[in-house]
């Protein structure tokens, strides 16, 4: 148990209407008749010993990562790495070397593939190389963490441009953790960092940028199985380049870039012969400028769509995407990807909430109302999180889906502090509020932490008659096993993920009809 959970197991033991000198008999008699032995004692202390080890560890890699990557791509070339950790102790371990890293590409396959490691990735091979070695592992990792950490060297310069760009990429992923499973605040906060870099990275570029995602060709199969749709775009050009199509057969060099899965620069657009102009409004002499196109990719590197930036708009000669910039653009289509499929796996979870929901009213008519809640990260130090209302359902099943912004903190809802305990213990409470009795039951993601809350209200009811009692156990008991595939999908970095937009849309309709599996398999179980 944890702070919140021992406390919350406390108040739950006690009940609401206590007194003050019976909780504190109760404390005492804990205190008095709690023994620990001395094996348990250091069995605990060695535990929490061995997970601040590994948080330490986790950071300093981290931070080891973020020096190697310099610009910020979010990747780091495994030949580079592995050229470098080949000179270690003047390359006295080159086996142990061959060995960690035939298991790395047994554990991330891709990785032979593209040869581009993730931060993930990055520590599992540092583990993996010094597991190879013979001694002690904490000392080997530190020895491999001080050799690379000499082996490249920064400028302040380059550390606070680096510094900036992380920044950049951190509101992205911001955006995509605090927009209620809404693309626009990402597509926004992508632009942005763009602009901004290009500003003061970039010479001052004015640059135009723009998102196209993949789609199955159904309207004109005849012009290729797959096309582009352009759903994002910077502000000047969304009457030009917003919901329009590119199809294969069109000139343009984006499919190339999702074929060859890196990105095309083409720095002068004038003198390429392929290059598709949306803007017709624009002269043929003014069409000069450099286009980059890059690929976006998934968790395992299969391109769903390009992340395409222009300076078509500036009409200055040295327009040219250096590499430094190229490779932070990199970044941004990580941060971008990473965001993007956070918000596919919150709306497969709500769609199987409205699901489990749906199953649930016409059993339960007692319950008067459901509100559905997520977990949202602060956006200020003065509270680590917030929670956003997502769907109202009442008892005859109808159902509000909250699309405007309706976000509860703590220090501004005392008379919800139940729906904050939920979170903080990630375990059920019964309160009662205004005389209405109030069920909060956790969400739970892989690692046992609440990231999403049912807000039960059974009115003025002590509790729920026993058979409408069950099917609400049964209801929370599916859909967070439901909800625990749903991440466990999204999570794995050796499994696909959605690609095309229409394999989002086909996994939308599978996250409700998932409940309904688990469902069904419970009941085989029962029988």
């Amino acid at each position: 148990l944890n702070l919140p959970q021992f406390v919350q197991l406390l108040e739950t033991f006690v009940g609401e209407d206590i007194s003050l000198p019976t909780v504190k008999r109760l404390i005492a008699f804990i205190k008095e008749e709690y023994k620990q032995t001395e094996e348990e004692k250091m069995e605990q202390l060695e535990k929490v010993h061995h997970m601040s080890r590994l948080a330490q560890r986790k950071l300093i890699l981290e931070a080891l990562f973020e020096k190697w990557d310099n610009n910020a791509s979010g990747f780091l070339d495994l030949e580079e790495v592995d050229a470098v950790l080949s000179t270690f102790k003047e390359g006295m371990d080159k086996e142990a070397l061959r060995k960690a890293k035939q298991h790395l590409c047994s554990r991330y396959p891709q990785l032979s593939r593209v040869g581009k490691l993730s931060p993930r990735a990055f520590q599992t091979f540092l583990e993996l190389v010094a597991s190879e070695f013979t001694g002690d592992g904490d000392e080997a990792i530190d020895n491999l963490v001080e050799f690379l950490t000499a082996s490249v060297e920064r400028s302040h310069t380059e550390y606070l441009q680096s510094l900036t760009r992380r920044k950049w990429l951190r509101d992205i992923q911001q955006a995509a953790e605090t927009s209620g499973a809404s693309m626009e605040a990402v597509y926004k906060a992508v632009f942005k960092a763009l602009s901004q870099d290009a500003e003061a990275h970039g010479d001052n570029k004015k640059i135009s940028a723009y998102i196209a995602l993949l789609e199955e060709n159904q309207p004109s199969p005849e012009r290729g199985h797959f096309l582009l749709r352009y759903v994002a775009c910077t502000a000047d050009d969304a009457p030009y380049v917003l919901n329009k199509i590119l199809y294969r057969d069109m000139k343009g060099v984006s499919f190339a870039a999702v074929e060859e899965g890196k990105p095309i620069h083409v720095p002068r657009v004038q003198l390429h012969g392929n290059i598709h102009f949306w803007n017709y409004d624009r002269p043929v002499e003014e069409r000069k400028g450099s286009l980059l196109v890059l690929p976006l990719h998934d968790a395992c590197w299969r391109a769903f769509g390009i992340l395409g930036v222009d300076t078509l708009r500036d009409q200055c000669e040295k327009t040219i995407f250096l590499t430094h910039e190229i490779r932070f653009y990199q970044g941004v289509s990580h941060a971008f990807s990473k965001a993007y499929h956070h918000i596919c796996t919150l709306e497969n979870v709500l769609q199987m909430t409205v699901t489990a929901l749906d199953w649930l009213y016409p059993r339960a008519p007692s319950i008067h109302t459901v509100v559905t809640y997520l977990v949202e990260p602060g956006k200020d130090k003065t509270c680590d999180y917030a929670l956003r209302k997502m769907i109202t359902t009442d008892n005859t099943g109808q159902k509000e889906i909250h699309s405007s912004p309706v976000l509860l903190l703590r220090k501004e809802n005392l008379s919800r502090d139940y729906l904050f305990k939920c979170v903080d213990s990630s375990e059920a409470i019964c309160t009662s509020v205004c005389g209405e009795h109030h069920i909060a039951v956790p969400l739970r993601d892989l690692s046992g932490q609440a990231f999403g809350i049912f807000d039960i209200s059974v009115g003025r009811h002590q509790k729920l008659p026993p058979h409408e009692h069950k099917d609400l156990q049964k209801m929370l008991k599916i859909a967070q096993a439901a909800c625990s595939e749903i991440l466990e999908m999204s999570s794995e970095e050796t499994e696909p993920t959605d690609v095309l937009e229409a394999e989002h849309t086909a996994n939308l309709r599978h996250a409700g009809i998932l409940f309904h599996q688990f469902m069904l398999q419970d009941l085989r179980e029962c029988v």
